[in-house]
């Protein structure tokens, strides 16, 4: 049986690198293993899940989710059994998750906003996964979840120029301005090691632009992107 997956190959990142990243933020403890497996299985579950908004092939997405998301609740049940307060994390997801059912009911899911969404529900798994440990959310922690949602942020917007708003020149400098702000927004803060995580976005949303990638050569530029993002936050938070 060939297994039902998500079509968001973008997304591998957002499921990843915030999680790992808050668990560096705190300390790695046993539990995060089974966490990470329920949360795996969860995204994948979620995505038959919000298929079925869409009022097509319903028993085949809702066979799917089953499959997904019972065995995902199991291993969520450890970090659950270990620190009961985690579920408010979960909560915390819900309305996201709500207006990601709305865009796919209305077969908007590339809008922005559906996108932007989904960026802050995975961020939200790297402050889960920091809180973990000690039941307390720290200062890198933090800096964790704002340093993902503004990269995965940029990359939404990458992307786009690329691909659906590649002849939208007013998105264009809406993506290199943001691009452009982040690293300097950072160095105000006082973060320069995470002002150099978001130089290499700045560079690839520039110099990238307008050149012929396929889909997938963008996809590898993300992953490689995505790569730098992580190995530079580690250094900004151990």
């Amino acid at each position: 049986m060939n297994l039902f997956m998500p079509k968001q190959h973008g997304a591998w990142a957002m499921l990843i690198i915030p999680f790992w990243l808050g668990t560096a933020a705190s300390e790695i403890v046993w539990q995060h293993i089974p966490f990470f497996i329920g949360w795996l299985l969860l995204y994948l579950g979620t995505y038959p899940l919000l298929l079925m908004f869409k009022k097509k092939k319903i028993p085949f997405y809702r066979k799917w989710a089953l499959i997904y998301i019972v065995p995902s609740l199991v291993f969520l049940m450890v970090p659950l059994f270990t620190t009961p307060s985690i579920m408010f994390f979960g909560f915390a997801m819900i309305p996201f998750f709500i207006l990601n059912a709305y865009f796919s009911a209305k077969n908007k899911d590339r809008a922005l906003m559906n996108d932007l969404s989904a960026t802050i529900v995975f961020s939200i798994a790297g402050l889960a996964s920091s809180y973990l440990p000690g039941a307390e959310i720290n200062q890198q922690s933090v800096l964790v979840f704002a340093s993902c949602i503004l990269f995965f942020t940029g990359s939404t917007f990458y992307v786009k120029t690329m691909i659906r708003e590649k002849k939208n020149h007013q998105f264009k400098w809406i993506s290199w301005t943001y691009h452009l702000l982040v690293p300097v927004l950072w160095l105000a803060a006082g973060e320069a090691i995470v002002a150099v995580a978001a130089v290499p976005s700045l560079i690839r949303a520039v110099g990238f632009y307008g050149r012929p990638l396929s889909v997938m050569q963008v996809g590898i530029y993300e992953i490689v992107n995505a790569a730098l993002f992580f190995i530079i936050m580690l250094f900004a938070i151990l």
